[in-house]
């Protein structure tokens, strides 16, 4: 177990409590749940939040996110109660569990085979590094951005309380009511399953692997469980000590019954399962936990992102073209909607964030509370000026064909005066995220074509408008003469007229507001890009 920070300093004013009692932002009502838990019985010394974490691949942004959202949450009911109870947050691997299958996004699939079905925490690391198995590995993934994050967490591994005894009493009252387990179960399962099924799962003494076996006798009285290994031998075992795990469905009512959780959210795949959870809980003597449950995130292909297939976005691969504040304002918008989580997404998510941020410091505290950034920040957003747009900055990427920030910095420092990487650090950040940004996923999709007729002496026309204005024209005023020659080249639908000159100009089908594009890359600049471009030299020469 490893705990991380601090929780944040919560200022609470009467202006503050009286917003958010009315706040209808998804974690305040959430946050409400758990006050209503307790509003007749009282407060307990501690409310426990939990996240659960299946590492048997390598962590991607849905397992962030179920961090991010409870920590939200988490802060939301500090407001709510006015920081008068305690709250945990605890991040629980449940890296005991056998590996049923090898992971498509290993480097050497073949070193794992001899391991399938053993626990995580026994099958050797494929990635090298010091870690001293593929669980341990995993599970720093995890608590290496939520370090970098700044989250206040424990990290709690399954095999550690298994093994150290965390779990024997627990694990002996589910020896004890094995039959209440058991009725609860049997129901939810198929003829064949029945037949075979039990609560408990040993871990060979012979083989070390993770047996889905039936019980020939389970002890309460002695608390052990016999079964026949897979030699054929009869073996009699302790429950307690780590020498068996649970199944998944009556460890996550086991989980909460032995720890007393207050809160936990999970992917609607785990739906269905609630009920059962929640029984098996009560059966064990506890009581169930509130829920949330989110809508899951898809891949690029619409299908749900799997830690063993690897599809999706990875958390590193987030990071390498974003800030952190864009994946978190992604995990808060709409968590009950299923969203494509890809590479697509980003700039949009750079964009809303910061627009969230400027808008700030101009609401009234309910408005703020509705406010995203509210949220991400903990309820103490900052203040950053941010004068030129993340899709500005790739589409100036894409025109200029500037591979360093130099190069850019040229462009913004003319279009901002005065600004520069120093006195504009996040923005600095930005120009680089752009850069790697359009070198992986704009450049390699680009395709220029050629204007028709029509276009071309559309374009013609906005070359002359061009060359009349003010070297130093402000975007509006540029915007008005495109659009008004637009409207003279008869285009009744305006998008259209933008999207010829994106394709001609830029070789992509979505583009900035041309206006501001063309104020920050230079109107001289753009001149010469519609005359490469009416040459057809866009064109020959590709992306």
């Amino acid at each position: 177990m490893m705990s991380t920070n601090t929780l944040p300093q919560l200022a609470l004013t009467p202006e503050l409590a009286e917003a958010a009692s009315a706040c209808k932002a998804w974690d305040f009502e959430e946050a409400r749940k758990i006050v209503r838990r307790y509003e007749r019985s009282g407060y307990p010394e501690e409310v426990l939040f939990e996240t659960g974490y299946g590492p048997s691949g390598l962590p991607h942004i849905g397992t962030f996110g179920e961090v991010a959202r409870t920590s939200m949450l988490r802060y939301a009911f500090r407001v709510l109660t006015e920081d008068r109870v305690a709250t945990r947050l605890l991040c629980f691997s449940d890296d005991m569990d056998g590996m049923r299958k090898i992971p498509d996004n290993v480097p050497d699939k073949a070193m794992l085979e001899p391991y399938l079905h053993m626990p995580l925490t026994a099958v050797p690391n494929p990635f090298g590094g010091n870690y001293e198995s593929f669980g341990h590995h995993n599970n720093a993934m995890l608590r290496r951005f939520l370090d970098t994050f700044g989250f206040d967490y424990e990290f709690a591994s399954a095999t550690d309380y298994y093994k150290s005894g965390r779990f024997d009493e627990i694990l002996l009252r589910v020896a004890e009511r094995y039959d209440d387990i058991m009725a609860i179960m049997l129901p939810t399962l198929g003829e064949e399953r029945q037949a075979t099924y039990s609560p408990f799962l040993p871990i060979s003494p012979t083989t070390g692997r993770v047996l889905y076996v039936p019980m020939k006798d389970v002890n309460a009285s002695d608390g052990t469980i016999t079964y026949v290994d897979e030699d054929g031998a009869e073996v009699t075992l302790p429950v307690t000590g780590g020498h068996v795990k649970l199944q998944w469905k009556p460890d996550f009512g086991a989980r909460w019954a032995a720890l007393g959780v207050d809160f936990e959210m999970f992917g609607k795949d785990h739906g269905p399962n609630m009920m059962v959870y929640d029984s098996i809980c009560r059966a064990l003597g506890g009581r169930p936990p509130e829920h949330f449950v989110y809508e899951l995130f898809l891949d690029q292909n619409g299908e749900k992102i799997s830690k063993s297939k690897g599809n999706g976005l990875t958390i590193d691969e987030w990071l390498t073209y974003a800030p952190t504040e864009s994946l978190s304002l992604f995990m808060f918008q709409k968590p009950k909607s299923a969203k494509r989580l890809y590479f697509d997404v980003i700039p949009r998510a750079v964009d809303d964030y910061f627009q969230f941020l400027a808008a700030y410091d101009s609401q009234d505290m309910a408005q703020r509370l509705q406010n995203p950034v509210w949220h991400i920040h903990a309820g103490n957003p900052p203040r950053i000026d941010m004068p030129v747009s993340f899709n500005m900055l790739l589409n100036l990427v894409s025109a200029s064909n500037a591979h360093d920030r130099s190069i850019l910095w040229g462009f913004i420092s003319a279009y901002h005066e005065g600004a520069t990487p120093q006195n504009h650090p996040k923005l600095d950040e930005l120009v680089g995220y752009a850069i790697r940004y359009f070198e992986d996923f704009v450049k390699p999709t680009k395709k220029f074509r050629l204007p028709d007729e029509a276009e071309r002496a559309a374009l013609e026309k906005l070359d002359a408008r061009l060359a009349a204005l003010d070297p130093h024209a402000k975007g509006e005023t540029i915007q008005d003469e495109v659009f008004e020659v637009g409207k003279e080249a008869g285009y009744e639908n305006l998008r259209e007229w933008f999207r010829t000159l994106y394709s001609v100009l830029l070789g992509q089908e979505q583009g900035p507001r041309f206006g501001s594009f063309v104020a920050l890359y230079g109107i001289e600049r753009t001149r010469a890009l519609i005359a490469e471009a009416l040459a057809g030299n866009l064109v020959a020469g590709g992306a």
